[in-house]
């Protein structure tokens, strides 16, 4: 069993910028992709950044550039650094562990984050 909690969210103003970070406790001994999702109103979840254990990240097309995912192994934390934020990254951000076979196994409980105008 592993615990995810994420803190760091809040509200800013577009153009600023916030850090998201999530620490795993529990069962770690053996961690995959992690990742960050979200959640806007109204709208479906969808994946935001994932990092391999390596740290080789991935990013959708809509934050590229601007926001940056890293990993602390032997810290077991996960980070997202977004900068430049839109009115249209607001939503509920959740971090994510992956199995060994790539399915989403254990999710954080989700922190807000609103970016206005």
């Amino acid at each position: 069993q592993v615990d995810l909690v994420e803190s760091g969210g809040g509200s800013v103003q577009a153009g600023g910028s916030l850090r998201l970070s999530c620490a795993a406790s529990g069962d770690t001994s053996s961690t995959y992709w992690m990742a960050w999702f979200r959640q806007a109103p109204g709208k479906k979840r969808e994946g935001v950044a994932a990092i391999a254990e390596d740290g080789t990240p991935s990013y959708a097309d809509s934050v590229k550039g601007r926001f940056t995912i890293s990993r602390d192994n032997a810290k077991n934390t996960l980070s997202l650094q977004m900068n430049s934020l839109k009115i249209d990254d607001t939503g509920i951000y959740t971090c994510a562990l992956y199995n060994y076979y790539l399915e989403v196994e254990y999710w954080g409980q989700g922190i807000e984050v609103t970016v206005s105008s």
